[in-house]
């Protein structure tokens, strides 16, 4: 069995002097701080995977891993699965008791970490970490055996190992990848079984007593990469400007040059709109494609402010690819306008599947006008007046469908199915092949980049999965394209976090003075979603206005009011209880919660109208 990282061996066979990767620093972040051809990063990857297995890491060990994209910690990461470990990505901002219940079920037996965030968890910039809500895990205390990157500093523990230092001078026999389980289901193309242990885990979501992680093994990283590579076009000797490994690593491995911004474009948009510029293909988050975007309609394409005569259109790179988060129309159309020479994608995929599917900003635009609103497509484009809904895209190759139209979905909200379609019974249709009608109904995805399946299930012996289901209520058009047209459970997504409000109302409902407590979602004109906590009153829920109000009590339309004493103290306290990537950007106190559908459960959508003026945003 072959693994992905053969690729890399080959190029540096046939391009050892190539820029395999290409990493940005200085001030300004324009300087080049170092370069590493393919012959070098193969070579790095080899001999650091040999020094960890000659310092004992074996065939499935869990590595807990903490660094950002940077050649140390890239040739680290491929390193360990080389030598058939598992890297473990884990929110260190997390609560202190999920961090705790994560470590629990993941097992790491090796953590590879910054030097910084060590100095950040025990050392002297604790208090600073602190200061801005992030209450991290002391790293330098978990029992296990500890890899950092960067240089030394205080709160390293005793006896860690410099991860650039792992490096053996004789390059040891590769471990042979386990051969897949008897019996175990190839792809939805035909292709090779999936086989070998967990390569990456990555805890998404779930609570303390039940922590939620996507195992990821070698072949469907491979086909993870694979999938990405065609949402790129990548070729051999193109510039792929990325801080975003599932785009970088293809670049590599499709014999590219993989340049990674010296900070992440969010944090520094002024940088990575110079470094973009003339790129083959980038990769982005919503979030951070309006950072972009404000840099650039805020200058010129020589710097000149926008408007002055100096001025003409910015230049980006050949292909921007968006995903991560829901990606709207009037994004694309922003960016069209902006970045006039880029071709706009929007990718769209889940953790557990990763990409599905992908349209481009003329594809959606056009969709979204012919079904007459600003964000949806029928099943031509709306023409035909199809159920409305968002347009995705074409499947990838090797990407299955089904629409399983017997589950149940919204109570109210779900359009109808097309005359054709048949609400009652499941459907199943292939990429391409679709069925009669429009029949709505949750999506279902199988293919080459398949998790294996939940680190819980795995870990306790349940057989690998052979399909996900998305949540996501979608039909497909005469075309083979995906429409989504809602979800039949709650989520919110906030930059690259999904956030699933019901694992965390519980534990909000039980902070003192609290009667009900729902989170939602108020949807932001670039896709991101800002995370609004509505809160109750305790004894006063579904019975009045906020308690310091002078506004009469009564059942009808709730009063929602930002600043209350209750919203104010709610406020203070949930770092306590939430994720630091689930706590809400405002809190806000209502007379109550309304309710819908048969099952009378919290009106969510009536909730984001009412607190999206609090929220400063324009409803979507």
């Amino acid at each position: 069995m072959t693994h992905f990282l053969d690729d890399l061996a080959t190029l540096a066979r046939d391009t050892p002097d190539a820029v395999a990767l290409r990493w940005f620093g200085g001030r300004d972040g324009a300087r080049v701080r170092e370069e590493v051809t393919f012959a070098g990063l193969a070579e790095r990857v080899e001999r650091t995977a040999s020094g960890l297995r000659a310092q004992g890491m074996e065939p499935g060990d869990r590595v807990l891993f903490s660094i950002r994209p940077r050649p140390e910690g890239v040739v680290l990461c491929l390193a360990i699965l080389r030598a058939c470990g598992a890297v473990v990505f884990v929110d260190p901002g997390s609560t202190p008791e999920l961090f705790a219940a994560r470590i629990a079920a993941a097992r790491p037996r090796w953590a590879a970490t910054e030097a910084l965030l060590y100095a950040a968890s025990s050392g002297p910039l604790r208090g600073v970490a602190r200061s801005r809500g992030l209450l991290l895990p002391d790293y330098g205390r978990l029992p296990v055996r500890h890899l950092y990157s960067g240089r030394w500093l205080p709160g390293v523990p005793r006896g860690a190992r410099r991860a650039a230092r792992v490096l053996a001078d004789d390059v040891l026999p590769a471990v042979a990848l386990p051969a897949a389980p008897s019996g175990a289901d190839g792809g939805a193309d035909g292709g090779s079984p999936d086989g070998g242990d967990p390569a990456l885990i990555v805890f998404t979501s779930g609570t303390t007593a039940e922590p939620k992680a996507v195992v990821h093994t070698a072949d469907t990283l491979g086909g993870m990469l694979g999938l990405f590579a065609q949402v790129g076009g990548l070729r051999a000797g193109q510039r792929a400007h990325t801080d975003q490994m599932f785009l970088g690593l293809p670049a590599v491995l499709s014999g590219g040059t993989w340049e990674i911004p010296a900070r992440a474009p969010k944090d520094a948009p002024e940088a990575f709109a110079r470094g973009v510029a003339g790129a083959d293909s980038s990769f982005l988050v919503p979030a951070d494609v309006t950072a972009l975007l404000d840099v650039l309609e805020a200058r010129g394409a020589d710097g000149s402010p926008v408007g002055s005569p100096a001025a003409g259109p910015a230049v980006g790179p050949a292909v921007l690819a968006v995903g991560a988060a829901p990606v709207t129309v009037a994004l694309l159309e922003r960016g069209r306008r902006v970045l006039p020479g880029t071709r706009w994608i929007a990718v769209y995929g889940a953790t557990e599947i990763l990409p599905a599917a992908m349209t481009d900003a003329d594809e959606k635009i056009a969709a979204a006008a012919g079904s007459g609103t600003a964000a949806s497509a029928g099943s031509d484009g709306g023409s035909d007046g199809g159920a409305p809904g968002d347009l995705v895209g074409r499947p990838l190759g090797g990407i299955g469908v089904r629409i399983d139209t017997a589950v149940v979905g919204l109570d109210e909200d779900l359009p109808e199915a097309g005359a054709e379609g048949d609400a009652a019974a499941g459907t199943d249709t292939d990429a391409g092949a679709p069925g009669d009608g429009p029949a709505v109904g949750e999506l279902v995805l199988t293919g080459p980049s398949l998790m294996a399946g939940y680190l819980a299930d795995l870990d306790a012996g349940k057989p690998r999965v052979t399909e996900h289901r998305t949540g996501d209520l979608a039909y497909q058009d005469e075309d083979g394209r995906i429409v989504l047209v809602g979800r039949n459970r709650d989520m919110i997504i906030r930059g690259t976090v999904n956030i699933y409000p019901g694992l965390f109302e519980p534990r909000l409902r039980d902070l003192p003075g609290v009667g009900d407590a729902v989170m939602v979602g108020v949807p932001m004109p670039d896709g991101d979603e800002r995370v609004v906590l509505v809160v109750t009153a305790e004894h006063a829920a579904g019975e009045g206005a906020p308690r310091d109000s002078a506004e009469p009590r009564g059942k009808g339309v709730p009063w929602v009011r930002a600043g209350t004493d209750l919203a104010r103290s709610v406020a203070d306290q949930v770092a306590r209880v939430l994720d630091h990537g689930a706590l809400p950007d405002l809190v806000v106190e209502a007379s109550h919660v309304p309710l819908a559908g048969r099952s009378r459960k919290p009106d969510r959508h009536a909730l984001v109208g009412l607190v999206s003026p609090l929220a400063g945003t324009v409803r979507a």
